[in-house]
């Protein structure tokens, strides 16, 4: 019989800690929160100092059966969620529903799921800490009271089964104030005139800088047409001489570990994760993997953070790896520190390996495709940031042409430091590639070069990407490591965005409902206030704030708003977009509407005629297999794209890498674009036919036609 029980929140965490802790433990799952406020109604005494009303969770019932009486057979209840604001208030409600002392040593917190760290937090058990109870508390009351008082008016004023919330306004204002942007933008024209040298057998590019004035050269744009064609007629039969070369010596330094919002960023660039996907992943990491005569382990540390911070172990273990695997120079002599950002709580170390020595490649066979993907990224980036730097040489040359100045930059890389291993991705996912320069030498004459005009026009600044997304509202302030993920999954089961293309465009309603809420609630959807907030939040949860005074500060205001709203709000038409297709059921004209997954087609005589379809996305490929048929791009039940004829099932042909539109050259196949390496990659065209290894490089051709 055991002599003590300890609860977590998944069945994972509990068999990878009940191996660590032996037979004296029993560890049971809760199965997450316990308790919740009612979902029928406010659930908040408002008058009551804001006093919740808690009710156990339907579906919960067997479980606290079985959890209170497993309690009454042991000597004391550990409670080990996780440790975070949401794992004590789950360890404070089960303390409440089983009777126990929230002041007693019940509690037991840890950041990795490892035998060491197991056991050493089972000899320092603590009292719950109502801070950071109270902190959670709070803000599930913040958000009750907002989304149970203003979605009612808009399900009055709009449309049934529409929600406000306090992140995912902001986050949907956010979208709709960069749509607008763009529709608001006018394109500038500016010119590029780009010079085409060859010294020997290298050729180089320069482009025109500006115009030399004695000993300075003065920065010159060229607006339009006209100043090309007086630059081109300046340096009509101009000498070209080398007049400056600068050399230096850059060091570039390793990203620091990953903390929740950056391991979303990356995992979206480079892995085209949603970031719902990358914490439901990281969580399966966290809480522990079967590793075969090992069994299960936990591969990282906690993910829920925004703390840059490891510890002196992880660095000496990661110090040792890098000197053994790649030799002392990639290993600094000092280990290094990151500086967490402003407002960072710091509560926990950054996203790690618990073990440096399990390496992706000893433990791939134990996880799956998508799991090895995520852990190797969160390995890499880990030793990577315990890296030398990188030294660069670089190279800037100034070539004149009269008194024209054309300027050309290279580098290259002297030592590869951190970039042997991992390189951050970023937002245009282009790979940064060297730029060599020949040896060239201060009053070196040039031979004339090609010139090569071009007209461009300024764009508008680009829409979300969920990596984008993230990483603004942390900079904002706005939402924290454990609301990022389901405050983008929110916005768009409301309906109020969609993703085309992998950004973010917002729907009709998500611009009406925006719009309501800025002349109605500004506080609610002002980016700073909700920033306040979350500031506020971290007072409570650091003993600074007290948490019935903060709701009390902010209801003040938002009760008058909801009075001024529920008399001047106006009912609002949302119209539908009318299409040109036919209801092959009843003959109506079809009509656009708006779902979790993107735009369908839908029948207006709904609930009459149910007829829906989805919008198929030519692709301008025609079918290979049958006559008059096309390719269009489709997706499976699991959201994946594929590319299948239009006269499906009489054809049933698909693809599932896009095709170019090209037959394959030795088989007559249709070609497919693959990429190589992580995220986007470089682009390679290859046979789509199961026994031809044929691959060529891209068309420009077609590939500008394909859009890719």
């Amino acid at each position: 019989m055991a002599d003590y029980l300890v609860i977590v929140e998944s069945p994972a965490k509990a068999k990878t800690i009940g191996k660590y802790l032996g037979k004296k433990y029993v560890v049971k799952a809760s199965m997450g929160h316990v308790r919740d406020l009612p979902k029928s109604q406010l659930g908040v005494d408002i008058k009551d100092h804001f006093s919740p009303k808690y009710i156990t969770i339907r579906g919960k019932g067997d479980v606290l059966k079985e959890l209170r009486d497993q309690s009454r057979k042991v000597k004391a209840v550990y409670l080990a969620a996780d440790p975070d604001r949401e794992g004590e208030a789950i360890a404070w409600h089960l303390a409440n529903v089983l009777e126990i002392d929230p002041a007693a040593a019940c509690r037991v917190v840890f950041n990795e799921i490892t035998q060491d760290a197991i056991k050493e937090s089972f000899k320092h058990p603590r009292q719950i800490n109502m801070d950071l109870v109270n902190a959670q508390q709070a803000r599930r009351i913040l958000d009750r009271l907002v989304g149970y008082q203003i979605s009612p008016l808009l399900w009055k004023k709009v449309k049934k089964g529409l929600s406000a919330g306090r992140v995912q306004s902001v986050a949907v204002r956010l979208i709709v104030d960069r749509e607008n942007e763009i529709r608001n933008f006018t394109p500038e024209e500016y010119w590029t005139v780009v010079a085409q040298f060859q010294v020997e057998k290298q050729k180089f590019e320069a482009k025109f800088h500006g115009y030399r004035k004695g000993k300075s050269i003065e920065k010159t744009e060229l607006p339009n047409e006209e100043a090309v064609n007086q630059l081109l007629t300046h340096i009509e039969d101009a000498q070209y001489q080398v007049i400056e070369v600068k050399k230096s010596e850059r060091k570039r330094n390793p990203a620091p570990p990953f903390i929740t919002s950056t391991l979303q960023q990356e995992a979206a660039r480079k892995l085209n994760f949603r970031a719902g996907k990358t914490m439901s992943i990281a969580q399966q990491l966290y809480e522990g993997i079967d590793l075969g005569k090992e069994g299960t382990v936990g591969l990282i540390t906690y993910m829920r953070t925004d703390s840059t911070r490891i510890s002196p172990t992880a660095q000496a273990e990661a110090k040792d790896f890098i000197v053994r695997e790649y030799g002392d120079r990639y290993s600094p002599a000092t280990a290094r520190q990151f500086t967490a950002k402003e407002g960072a709580q710091d509560a926990h170390e950054a996203i790690r390996p618990t073990s440096v020595h399990l390496h992706p490649e000893k433990v791939k066979e134990y996880l799956s495709r998508d799991q090895l993907r995520l852990y190797r990224l969160i390995w890499e980036r880990f030793v990577a940031s315990q890296m030398s730097p990188a030294v660069l040489d670089t190279m800037t040359v100034d070539i004149q042409a009269n008194d024209a100045v054309f300027r050309a930059t290279g580098s290259k890389i002297k030592f590869p430091g951190f970039m042997t291993l991992y390189i951050e991705g970023n937002d245009e996912g282009k790979d940064e590639d060297e730029k060599f320069l020949p040896p060239l030498e201060e009053g070196q004459q040039l031979q004339k070069p090609n010139l090569d005009p071009k007209q461009h026009f300024t764009q508008p600044p680009p829409r979300y990407t969920e990596a984008r997304l993230v990483k603004t509202m942390e900079e904002l302030g706005i939402g924290r490591p454990s609301t990022y993920a389901p405050t983008l999954e929110t916005i768009q089961k409301r309906g109020y965005v969609l993703l085309e293309d992998k950004r973010f465009v917002p729907t009709e309603l998500g611009e009406i409902v925006v719009n309501m809420m800025k002349e109605f609630f500004p506080q609610i959807i002002d980016a700073e206030f909700t920033a306040h907030l979350e500031e506020s939040l971290d007072g409570v949860e650091e003993g600074q704030v007290d948490w019935v005074k903060m709701l009390d500060d902010f209801y003040g205001d938002f009760e008058k708003d909801l009075k001024v709203a529920e008399e001047e709000m106006k009912n609002v038409t949302l119209q539908d977009e009318v299409s040109d297709v036919e209801c092959e059921k009843c003959g109506r004209i079809m009509v656009y509407k708006h779902g979790r997954f993107g735009k369908f087609l839908a029948c207006p005589g709904f609930p009459e005629c149910r007829n829906a379809k989805p919008i198929l996305k030519e692709i301008g490929v025609p079918c290979p297999r049958c006559e008059g048929g096309h390719l269009v791009e489709r997706r499976g039940k699991r959201r994946r794209v594929f590319y299948g004829c239009n006269r499906y099932p009489d054809c049933d042909f698909i693809l599932w890498d896009r095709p170019v539109g090209k037959p394959c050259p030795e088989c007559g196949q249709p070609l497919v674009i693959k990429r190589s390496g992580k995220g986007e990659g470089k682009e390679t065209w290859v046979c789509s036919g199961a026994d031809c290894t044929h691959k060529e490089a891209p068309s420009p051709t077609v590939a500008a036609e394909t859009g890719e």
